[in-house]
């Protein structure tokens, strides 16, 4: 059930400590090929500029660092795969595990652990309320709301989980930002 880390902690805070390396691999993780070297860079620029196209300069500076320092060292760990003859890059299945290091944040700017934070609060809030007879709350049973903010912490969490199992294929990565 719990698997060995493949890096150790200090070389995990290593990779993450650079943004870059970070955007790259979550990148990589929402395809289920391999990418050009040319498209992850315009891809990174992009979300470092917030502009589609980047700027030139800041696509090609990009480019340069990945191709020098961040993918050699990533494919160095294990990380990913790169060829720098062909300039294509692919996430290693072993990589996933940095994910947990990695509270992503959404386009719409929640993270899961604020997200199941708010849903704790807002359910403990409705059943301490139902059972201290709060106005509004007094009619409801309090095992109503404590059983639905069960069910909905269940079904989020199964969605979590096959979310990073699908997004690791690119499929449900792909209508998830089509959707946010």
């Amino acid at each position: 059930m719990f698997q060995r880390a493949v890096l150790s902690e200090v070389e995990v805070y290593h990779v993450l400590s650079n943004a870059r390396r970070r955007e790259a691999l979550a990148e990589l993780w929402t395809q289920s090929e391999a990418l050009s070297l040319r498209e992850l860079s315009e891809r990174i620029a992009a979300a470092e500029s917030g502009q589609r196209p980047a700027p030139r300069a800041l696509r090609e500076s990009v480019y340069n660092a990945l191709h020098q320092t961040h993918l050699p060292k990533m494919d160095g760990l294990g990380l990913v795969v790169y060829d720098p003859d062909r300039k294509v890059v692919s996430a290693r299945p072993e990589a996933r595990h940095l994910g947990r290091y990695m509270d992503v944040t959404t386009r719409v700017g929640v993270t899961w652990g604020e997200y199941y934070r708010v849903l704790g609060v807002v359910g403990l809030f409705a059943t301490v309320a139902s059972l201290a007879s709060v106005p509004g709350f007094a009619a409801v049973d309090p095992l109503v709301p404590a059983t639905w903010f069960l069910v909905c912490f269940a079904v989020s969490t199964a969605y979590q989980l096959m979310a990073s199992r699908i997004g690791a294929r690119g499929r449900l990565a792909r209508l998830r930002a089509k959707l946010f």
